[in-house]
């Protein structure tokens, strides 16, 4: 007599195979878009404790600028995130004055080719993207 073995055959075996690699391929999109999210998230917290900063420095000492006038006052973080690798770096935007300035957040590393562009916020608090393919409702 024949013993029946126990197991799983290879077609069995394949089949599993196949349908873990299809989840694999619907999932893994999902979750790098998860991941960039919380990146822009970052860039965007980043960009409104700057701007809170310069304002507490405007009411304290009644100009955005630093005390020679040069440029604008150092008093906020130019790297996101501020420890590990940066995904977006915070400067000036054009030329700022004593009374107003834009910074901007601008894409490097991981982040570099991420559809929602450059983040921009003013003295207004007015909020544009640059160098995106994405609307401005979907990124901010």
């Amino acid at each position: 007599m024949r013993s029946k073995s126990k197991g799983f055959t290879l077609i069995e075996l394949m089949i599993v195979v196949a349908i873990i690699g299809i989840l694999a391929a619907i999932a893994y999109p999902s979750y790098t878009e998860y991941v960039q999210r919380g990146k822009r998230s970052e860039a965007k917290v980043a960009l409104l404790e700057a701007v809170q900063n310069l304002e507490r420095y405007y009411s304290a000492n009644g100009t955005y600028l630093n005390a020679g006038g040069t440029a604008l006052a150092s008093v906020f973080g130019t790297v996101v995130p501020a420890s590990g690798a940066a995904n977006y770096n915070i400067a000036v935007s054009g030329t700022p004055t004593r009374s107003a300035f834009t910074l901007q957040a601008s894409r490097t590393g991981s982040m570099a080719s991420d559809a929602c562009g450059e983040y921009q916020i003013n003295q207004a608090g007015s909020r544009t993207l640059a160098s995106n393919s994405r609307s401005l409702a979907d990124c901010w």
